[in-house]
Parts: C-alpha cells; sequence; structure tokens
C-alpha cells in the first residue's frame, strides 16, 4: 500500500526473486523507501485502477520489467501514459534481456529510463541507490519533462 509520508515505488516484476532483491535492497539502502510489488502487468493495471477509483496517492516512480507474462511492460507503460493521473509518473523499465528494438521502443511508448535488469543484491543496492536518487529529486523530475519540440518550459 502507498504510505503518504515515504516516497513511494511501485515495482512490477513476476519474478518472485527480482521482487526479494528488490525488497532487501530497499531495506539496507533507503528505509525510507516504500516499496509495493506487483506480479504481472494485468495486475499493475489492475493495482492503478483501483487507487485512481479510490483518489489514492499514485506511486512517487514506478519500475517496470518490460518481459511479462500476458499484458507485457510497452502495453502497461502505453495504458499508463494514455491516462492523465498516471501519464507523469517516472518509469524505469527493465529487463535481462533485451534487443536494442526493446530500448527504442520503451523510449518511444513513455520510458523515462531504461535499464538493464540487476541480478543480484549488490546490483540491486546499487540500482536502487543511483536511479531512485536521480529521481526522488524535484528538480530532476521537472527537467524530465521540461523540453517538449526543442524548447524549454517550466513545467
Amino acid at each position: 500500500m502507498i504510505n503518504k509520508n515515504s516516497y513511494n515505488v511501485l515495482l512490477v516484476d513476476d519474478d518472485l526473486h527480482q521482487v526479494d532483491l528488490a525488497r532487501r535492497a530497499v531495506a539496507d539502502c533507503c528505509p525510507e523507501i516504500n516499496l509495493t510489488a506487483v506480479g504481472g502487468g494485468e495486475a499493475a493495471l489492475e493495482w492503478f485502477n483501483a487507487c485512481i477509483e479510490q483518489k489514492g496517492q499514485v506511486p512517487h516512480i514506478l519500475l517496470l520489467d518490460l518481459k511479462l507474462p500476458k499484458l507485457d511492460g510497452l502495453a502497461v507503460l502505453r495504458s499508463l501514459r494514455l491516462n492523465d493521473v498516471t501519464r507523469d509518473i517516472p518509469i524505469v523499465v527493465f529487463s535481462a534481456e533485451y534487443t536494442q528494438e526493446d530500448v527504442l521502443m520503451s523510449y518511444q511508448v513513455g520510458a523515462n529510463s531504461f535499464v538493464p535488469k540487476p541480478s543480484d543484491l549488490e546490483q540491486f543496492s546499487e540500482f536502487i541507490r543511483e536511479r531512485l536518487a536521480y529521481w526522488k529529486h524535484p528538480l530532476q523530475r521537472e527537467l524530465a519533462f521540461a523540453v517538449k519540440g526543442g524548447t524549454t518550459e517550466t513545467i
């Protein structure tokens, strides 16, 4: 569940080992982060729909596995970018196996970042410290959405 007093991160990953690594990494290096995990694309969209219907707080950032069964990460990304409530949530897409086309498609659909999926606790801790630290600072978020059509705008 979302905690209004924490920095809230939603992890969408069907690999329970990866979810466990993420939880341990957050507990070890960033206890101020509230990590919520859901196991697939359909579950993620259901979670967001419930959150929106209840007028709850959406997460500050979404960590999205690209290779999900049934509804893949690109489909989730497209859906979230089309919704006014979720459109501006920073989304970091990751995958253990990917092609250059996967990376390009992720950015075209609206990913803010694409990274290789961390494979062990040390890599996940580094990922949490570096990637989330970047997005936790409000100025970074403003800059990420400030350039539209070659001109800089204040958002």
